[in-house]
Parts: structure tokens; C-alpha cells; sequence
């Protein structure tokens, strides 16, 4: 399935349905009074959180959704039809934004939830309801009205416990791979992931996700390379999970210009709790991961991990690090597996 996290759609609801001049024409009744009924109300135009979706590919191809109209009234006092309602199913984690891009209308972030867009014209009133003492015979009737139609935009931020940071190639699809069943694409050459990849890890009967987001370059924030464009879907998470290259040159410039873009793009990212992480010491002697640990170290003023996720080592460590951070209500606590107990029999 292909990923998409931003795009336009064009909504209308229905119009109402017109109500109706009509009037009694039954034998023996002489004056037969006005029986026009009301116009149906025009349907609305909803927005809802459904369960398994991660991309808004579908609204790629239809752009457009427009409500039903109400029926017009009647006679014999019957009342037009509703229009039907239409329904946007998008992902949990939707951002839905007014035409500008920019003001926020609703945050879709829970299964089920149901945001109104556009609500549908009210039917008009039908000659029955103009009817009073001075007015026994009515001729006229309401219009029902308009629908509303607008354009809105509609921005994933998917929805994950940590979120995977670090320059291209710094290992971080490596460590998703390891660690879950995602299978994002992995190579030794930079920008190898190109969309947001999630994948679910576990460690001492817990789970939680993890969102592995395309590599940050200098000037990031600015919109160079494809971080900026991913950035937003680490905005929900608990925790930063930061990795950085242990075979690179200046292991404590590559922690810093990360850390520079997450100011740069602000929305609070810079100030989330993260976890240092140094990778792929497999390729490092003892003598270079003290050196580049203590480098790196000075940079952040904490302690920093080591790991490698190509050979596992250091990644449980890693992922109790991280589990710590993530609040207990995110978490998913897996049940025991069922032992039965041996029963003696005589």
C-alpha cells in the first residue's frame, strides 16, 4: 500500500428539499384546507477514525464528496426524505485543516470518532405550516436551504509510543527490522527509507509502537531532504528514540545537527524526553567506542547508550530504555502464555 499523509478534498452537504403547496381535494369536503408537508433535511458530510488504516492513499483518487439532497414535501401532509449522509473514513491520527492549511478544524484521534464537516440544508416549510385564522388557504412555501460546500485538507500524523531519529543511514530501519515485524527497506546507501515506516516492538511482556521516519539533513526544518515533510508523525509520540552513527567522523556534530532541526521545527519536539542512543558498534574496536561514547556523551550531558541492530547487541537494553519513558496507558501489556500445571494422578 502506497503512503500518502497530505491531501485536498472538496465537500458539499445536501440542500434541503422545497416544501410543497398543495391543498385537499377530497369528495364531499368543501374548502379543502392546505396539506402540504415540509422538505426533507439534506444530508451531512461526516469525518470518521476506522481501525487499520495508516496512509490516505484513497483519497488520491476521489477528491470529491458531495451529500444527497432532501426530498421536496408532499401533499397529504407528507414529509420529503432525507437526504443520506456521506462519510470520510480516515486513519486515526487525521489532522483535519480549513482551506488555508494552516487552521485547525478537528483531531481525529481515537477509533470511531466522528467529526461533522458539513452540515445539510433544512427542508423547507410546506403551505400547511403558513395556515392560521386570517389564513386559511396559504399559497406559499419555503425554499429548503443551500448545503455547504467547502475545501478542507486532511494531514496524517500517525499515531506511535517512540519515534526513530537520526541522520540517513543511521541504522534506524535496521533496528525497526530487528526489533518487529516491520520490513522497511534497508541498504547502505542514504534516504533508503522514503516513507514512514511503524512497527510494534516488545520487551519483558510489553509492547508499543515505533514510527521510523525518513533521515534528517542540515536545514531539515527549512525543507531540504524529506524529513521535514515526516517530522509531524513524531509529534504524538511519548519518547525520541535517537540513534547516531558510530562509524561516522564526529559522532557529537551528527547528535547536534538533529538536535538544531528539532528546535528549528519546534512543536514542542526538542523539549520530548529522548533516549541517546550510539549505533553500530559491531563495526567499532574497544578502544573507539570509549572514544566516540565520551564524545558523544559531552554533546548530549547524559549518559548515552551503545548498541548495534545488526547484531543485536545492546537492543534489549535499548528498548527497556525506551519502554520507561512511554506511559502506562500506551503501553500494551501482553497476557502470560497459559501453562497448565501437572497433576498427579494415582
Amino acid at each position: 500500500m502506497k503512503f500518502l499523509d497530505l491531501c485536498k478534498v472538496q465537500i458539499r452537504s445536501g440542500g434541503g428539499g422545497n416544501g410543497c403547496v398543495s391543498f385537499r381535494r377530497e369528495k364531499h369536503v368543501e374548502y379543502g384546507g392546505p396539506n402540504g408537508g415540509d422538505g426533507g433535511q439534506g444530508g451531512d458530510v461526516w469525518a470518521e477514525a476506522v481501525d487499520g488504516l495508516n496512509t490516505l492513499i484513497d483519497f488520491r483518487f476521489q477528491q470529491h464528496f458531495f451529500a444527497r439532497n432532501g426530498q421536496g414535501g408532499m401533499g397529504s401532509q407528507r414529509t420529503g426524505k432525507d437526504g443520506d449522509d456521506i462519510v470520510l473514513r480516515v486513519p486515526v491520527g487525521t489532522e483535519i485543516l480549513d482551506e488555508d492549511e494552516e487552521t485547525l478544524i478537528a483531531d481525529v484521534t481515537e477509533v470511531g470518532q466522528r467529526i461533522l464537516l458539513a452540515k445539510g440544508g433544512n427542508g423547507g416549510f410546506g403551505n400547511l405550516h403558513f395556515k392560521s385564522a386570517t389564513n386559511r388557504a396559504p399559497r406559499n412555501a419555503n425554499p429548503g436551504l443551500a448545503g455547504v460546500e467547502r475545501i478542507m485538507w486532511l494531514r496524517l500524523k500517525l499515531i506511535a509510543d517512540a519515534g526513530l531519529l537520526g541522520l540517513p543511514n543511521a541504522g534506524k530501519s535496521t533496528f525497526l527490522a530487528a526489533t518487529s515485524n516491520a520490513r522497511p527497506k534497508i541498504a547502505d546507501y542514504p534516504f533508503t527509507t522514503l516513507v514512514p515506516n511503524l512497527g510494534v516492538v516488545g520487551v519483558d511482556g510489553a509492547e508499543y509502537v515505533v514510527a521510523d521516519i525518513p533521515g534528517l539533513i542540515e536545514g531539515a526544518s527549512e525543507g531540504r531532504g524529506l524529513g521535514d515533510t515526516f517530522l509531524g508523525h513524531v509529534e504524538r509520540c511519548a519518547v525520541l528514540l535517537h540513534l547516531v552513527d558510530g562509524t561516522a567522523g564526529d559522532v557529537a556534530t551528527d547528535y547536534q545537527t538533529i538536535i538544531n532541526e528539532l528546535e528549528e521545527y519546534g512543536a514542542g519536539l526538542a523539549g520530548k524526553p529522548r533516549v541517546t542512543v550510539l549505533n553500530k558498534v559491531d563495526a567499532l574496536s574497544p578502544e573507539e567506542r570509549s572514544e566516540k561514547r565520551a564524545a558523544l556523551e559531552d554533546a548530549v550531558g547524559a549518559p548515552v547508550m551503545l548498541m548495534s541492530g545488526a547484531s543485536q547487541e545492546g537492543v534489549t537494553e535499548v528498548l527497556r530504555a525506551t519502554r520507561t519513558q512511554v506511559s502506562k496507558d500506551r503501553l500494551r501489556i501482553k497476557a502470560p502464555a497459559h501453562v497448565e500445571e501437572d497433576v498427579w494422578k494415582p
